[in-house]
């Protein structure tokens, strides 16, 4: 179950690049909303199933 909660946290991470990215790029304000919603679903689900897991 470690393998999912690593996966989750890189996936939040990279997210969580593709944010400052698309800020830094001036895009629309919606898509910069969208993927900081899933990065922070992703981060805090990694999370979770850590502190359950183990």
């Amino acid at each position: 179950m470690n393998g999912i909660s690593t996966l989750l946290l890189f996936v939040g991470l990279f997210l969580l690049g593709g944010v400052y990215s698309f800020a830094k790029q001036k895009q629309s304000k919606s898509v910069i909303t969208l993927l900081s919603v899933a990065a922070g679903m992703c981060l805090i689900a990694g999370i979770v199933r850590l502190e359950v897991w183990n």
